[in-house]
């Protein structure tokens, strides 16, 4: 299963913009959209004019719900500048100004290059990002619960500070996990992904998410909170796929709803084609 934004647009005597697909009510179709707004937001960057635009969304990714839609769309935003004003910006370019629009790079870094993305913002304000490949025997599952968590909920419960331990013990498993992604070392988990800077904190806005943080099974080489979640990131052995039904049975168990998407791992970020067009 592969999970896209769709964007086909085209230069128009005015604004229209059209979507289709999932959560498709929560995308709007004005001024406010935030494709258009973040395009808007590279002309005036640039020193351009940002010509009005058909534009049709067809939305695969859950909204809300920790998935990174909104990078998604971020990224289409600049995608869709630097093409309509004739910027001729290659990736990396493309990623500092997503990154610098987004106020980081974790999600809009993936959007543009795709696969597994270490990356950072140095100290001149530029992104930097690394890819990886995933071992080809670890498979990634999400599982998508029947509520909403808005982000600004998520990092309300965070403290301001943390302590030394704290910080120490989760940049060594930050370490061992991308080591472990990237070299398909199975022994490293469930270890790799234990956190004490946001998972501990937010366990009472995703109902069951303690419990499944917990789960053990062959096959099942960890959980984590996807993002800000609620959606909850299984990490599997291929073959082992069932064993996101565990993740659903737990939230089952909390009153509510799930779905698990088997989600492919991008070879590459955004696909531009020519003629991808209304």
């Amino acid at each position: 299963m592969a999970i896209y934004l769709d964007c086909r647009f085209r230069p128009s005597d005015r604004l229209s913009i059209t979507v289709t697909g999932r959560d498709c009510q929560a995308i709007s179709t004005g001024e406010d959209n935030l494709i258009w707004q973040t395009a808007l937001a590279v002309a005036a960057d640039t020193r351009s004019a940002m010509p009005p635009i058909e534009l049709r969304i067809h939305n695969d990714i859950p909204i809300g719900k920790g998935l990174g839609s909104s990078a998604a769309a971020l990224t289409a935003g600049v995608v869709i500048a630097d093409r309509l004003l004739g910027l001729g910006w290659k990736r990396p370019r493309i990623l500092d100004e997503a990154a610098r629009l987004e106020g980081h790079p974790d999600n809009v870094a993936a959007c543009v290059l795709g696969s597994i993305v270490a990356s950072a913002i140095d100290s001149g304000g530029g992104a930097r990002a690394v890819r990886l490949e995933l071992a080809p025997h670890f498979g990634i599952g999400i599982v998508v619960p029947d509520f909403a968590l808005p982000t600004h909920e998520a990092r309300a419960v965070l403290p301001d500070c943390y302590s030394r331990e704290d910080a120490i013990f989760n940049v060594q498993r930050a370490v061992l996990l991308v080591s472990a992604l990237a070299t398909g070392t199975v022994s490293a988990f469930p270890t790799a992904l234990e956190d004490r800077i946001h998972q501990p904190y937010r366990g009472r806005l995703v109902p069951g998410l303690n419990d499944i943080l917990k789960l053990r099974a062959p096959g099942l080489l960890g959980c984590a909170l996807s993002g800000a979640g609620p959606s909850i990131i299984v990490f599997y052995e291929r073959g082992c796929e069932q064993v996101c039904d565990l993740v659903r049975q737990v939230l089952a168990l909390h009153g509510h709803n799930s779905e698990a998407l088997l989600a492919q791992i991008a070879e590459q970020g955004f696909i531009l084609e020519e003629g991808n067009q209304p």
